[in-house]
């Protein structure tokens, strides 16, 4: 597509998109937010979704879609208009690569808003299999490729003899999820570079590094389940022997089902996590086109209603978010009124 085409679809798009701040009617036009992304995010953003109808009577209800943070910020990216997302749920930040992209399709003004934490939380059954891990044993229990090497471990005592002689069964997220990028950074890579030889590797060959680091193996003993970590809570309820990986919020919500299980020592809870003692902790994000906020009926307002709902004593936090440190909180509360853009520089 030549550099004169591209302008004029994305011009033709910003036309669409001021239609809709007419009458939401006919004509290629919107009269409601449209949010994709990360599931972790989902019942955060549906929670304050609700919350911003009871206080905004006038406005309709948002649509939120659960796509996965990979999928739902090149959604996002698409472009701008009534047919492409306003906001992108994610469990993960932007990627440099994700940024480009979006500047390319002529999103170039993003707002980007950390609106809690969460953690990668290892659950099994109440009366499930129980053990501590590290990041180490579940490298080495999951990685296709261990250190370089063959994929022999069946069971979970083949990778260090104080786990449970139980299967390796793990049901956890797809590779289009936030969550799946964060096991692979903050739980797989740990325990892949507790090997020096790996350490080396990255100097001098950092795609076989990756590929050794975090490539999860096919062979049944990782099950993916999709963007539903409600199905994945149910698949080790009804396998005692099973273990799941999803965001710490699944945990809370499913206290009654499910128990966390320790990573170096430490439980997934909320005040391991909000201290970031707990390994698997993690940011999550709303990001948001600048261009739609006058736009779209409502958008301002519902960023306005995360900033009501996103304290340690507020509705989120008794659905699993953990709220984020008071200065990062009042950082993103000041981006969410004054719609200050992210400038790409610091994204990876």
């Amino acid at each position: 597509m030549s550099k004169t085409i591209k302008i004029a679809m994305i011009a033709a798009s910003a036309l669409a998109l001021s239609a809709c701040g007419d009458t939401g009617g006919a004509g290629g036009s919107r009269d409601s937010i449209r949010a994709v992304g990360s599931s972790t995010v989902f019942p955060f953003a549906k929670a304050v979704a609700e919350s911003f109808v009871r206080s905004n009577a006038g406005f309709k209800s948002p649509i939120i879609e659960s796509t996965g943070t990979g999928g739902g910020i090149k959604l996002f990216c698409a472009g701008l208009g009534p047919d492409t997302p306003d906001m992108a749920n994610a469990s993960r930040r932007m990627k440099a690569s994700e940024f480009a992209t979006c500047a390319e399709n002529g999103v170039t003004d993003i707002i980007e808003l950390q609106v809690g934490l969460d953690g990668i939380a290892f659950a099994s059954a109440k009366d499930g299999i129980t053990m501590s891990l590290t990041p180490k044993m579940v490298y080495e229990a999951l990685a296709a490729s261990p250190y370089g090497k063959e994929q022999t471990a069946k069971n979970w005592s083949d990778v260090d003899p104080s786990l449970p002689n139980k299967p390796i069964l793990v049901y956890g997220p797809p590779s289009t999820s936030g969550t799946r990028d964060a096991l692979k950074e903050l739980i797989l890579e740990a325990g892949c570079k507790t090997d020096p030889a790996m350490k080396d590797l990255k100097e001098s060959d950092e795609d076989r590094y990756d590929q050794l680091c975090t490539e999860v193996r096919s062979d049944g003993a990782y099950v993916d389940q999709g963007e539903q970590d409600n199905l994945i809570v149910q698949k080790i309820e009804g396998n005692s022997d099973a273990v799941g990986v999803f965001g710490y919020s699944y945990l809370e919500e499913n206290a009654n089902k499910v128990q966390g299980l320790p990573m170096n020592g430490v439980d997934p809870t909320y005040e391991n996590i909000s201290s970031f003692n707990y390994p698997g902790a993690r940011p999550l994000f709303v990001y948001v086109k600048k261009a739609h906020l006058d736009a779209i009926p409502g958008l301002k307002e519902y960023l306005g209603e995360w900033t009501k709902s996103w304290a340690k004593d507020g509705p989120l936090a008794k659905i699993g978010l953990v709220a984020s440190p008071d200065d990062v909180m009042a950082k993103n509360a000041k981006a969410a009124t004054e719609y200050t853009t992210l400038d790409g520089s610091e994204l990876k």
